[in-house]
């Protein structure tokens, strides 16, 4: 499986992806270089994935450094606290819980690095709290899956609209099967198409 590793993986995606495709051609002579994008993974980066569901990048990022000045990111110091304690650092009632479900789930990150993207989606998303847009874009960016992608991605889906012409933003399923397209480099498309997003709509589309 190709993973993504540095800045010339990304280049060497975004070259083959120009090649196949006039209108990721395009994209790319506005966008590039891409940006590589890679994070660390384990526990702390999904729980700071659920602390962001739903709120904004400010409140995500206060309640984050609560956390962390707390040591709470870790197993062992989610599960030393109750609901009420969880709650006191800013976490919502079910935010909590999903945080003690991820805790409680027992992960077996370094297996995680060496598993394909299907069994890593699986794994994660047997998790209360954790989606499959969660897991693809830790799959992507933690893990460094070459070919993953995040149809669900709002703007993602809008990249595309613009990008390729559509009369409606397409759905996920839909957008599933338009990346099939970009495999084996998906995971470049994708970072073609938030690129293209910030350059049309002057947003970022993923934090």
């Amino acid at each position: 499986m190709r993973r993504i590793e540095s800045d010339a993986c990304v280049a060497e995606g975004a070259a083959w992806l120009a090649q196949t495709c006039p209108r990721m051609a395009h994209a790319i002579d506005l966008t590039a270089p891409l940006p590589l994008r890679l994070r660390a993974d384990g526990f702390a980066q999904l729980l700071s994935a659920i602390v962001s569901q739903q709120v904004s990048v400010a409140s995500a990022a206060a309640i984050w450094a609560r956390l962390e000045a707390a040591g709470v990111v870790t197993p062992e110091a989610v599960l030393a606290l109750d609901e009420d304690g969880l709650r006191a650092l800013g976490l919502s009632r079910q935010k909590a819980s999903y945080a003690r479900a991820l805790a409680e789930a027992g992960i077996d990150f370094d297996a995680l690095r060496a598993a394909e993207t299907e069994e890593v989606i699986a794994i994660l998303t047997a998790v209360k709290g954790i989606g499959v847009w969660t897991a693809e874009i830790y799959a992507m960016f933690s893990l460094g899956h070459a070919d993953v992608f995040a149809p669900g991605d709002l703007a993602l889906q809008e990249a595309a609209k613009e990008l390729y012409g559509l009369d409606a933003r397409p759905k996920e399923r839909a957008l599933r099967e338009l990346a099939l397209d970009w495999s084996p480099w998906r995971s470049v498309a994708a970072r073609v198409l938030w690129a293209y997003y910030r350059v049309e709509k002057n947003r970022e589309g993923i934090r």
